[in-house]
């Protein structure tokens, strides 16, 4: 685990290519990096990834193959939700579903409910779907592979983080989760209730 911490800090310094002006942040030469800062620009996209990995953590807590199967289902369909985007598909409802995936994985950090690996999976890979449109619809179209191929890193990057704070800072105070849970459901609450 020291060593997965210690991986993610050293990508700390890449967010400070987060920045976007008139040119989308095309002037940075990389899709890759593009697609890499792009999960840390949207504060909804970074709760709700950061969130998957805090609840991976507390749920599976006993179990690290479980512990990564929600995470790994949630990068693999926002990659397909991604690349649908980029094949030209266009969903209807993906900002209230992205509000509502953060009331849902706020109350399930909140609560540290327990589902079956599989069913966790399937919950949030539907929510990664519309995170994945939402994402493909702002990336690069003309270097489409290294733009997804950032963006999934990047998207690994945070569920790593919210693990290492679900793992070493918030199962330590019973009232850490339950606090963070509800900041993040309250934030997916104001932002559905905008989007309706």
């Amino acid at each position: 685990m020291k060593r997965a911490l210690s991986a993610a800090l050293l990508l700390l310094p890449t967010l400070a290519f987060a920045h976007t002006g008139a040119d989308g942040g095309s002037h940075h030469g990389s899709a890759f990096i593009e697609g890499l800062v792009h999960p840390f620009t949207g504060f909804d996209h970074l709760a709700a990834m950061i969130a998957v990995g805090m609840w991976s953590a507390l749920a599976f807590r006993d179990s690290a193959k479980r512990m990564w199967a929600v995470p790994v289902a949630f990068a693999t369909l926002l990659l397909i939700g991604g690349l649908l985007a980029f094949g030209g598909l266009r969903l209807t409802g993906v900002e209230p579903m992205i509000a509502a995936s953060l009331l849902v994985l706020g109350v399930m950090v909140a609560t540290q409910i327990k589902l079956p690996a599989a069913v966790g999976a399937a919950l949030v890979g539907t929510f990664a779907i519309f995170h994945g449109v939402a994402h493909g619809s702002e990336l690069p179209a003309q270097q489409a592979l290294a733009a997804l191929s950032g963006m999934v890193f990047g998207t690994m990057t945070l569920h790593i983080a919210g693990m290492l704070l679900g793992r070493f800072v918030l199962e330590r105070n019973v009232w850490l989760p339950r606090i963070a849970g509800a900041g993040v459901a309250l934030l997916g609450m104001g932002l559905l209730s905008g989007a309706m």
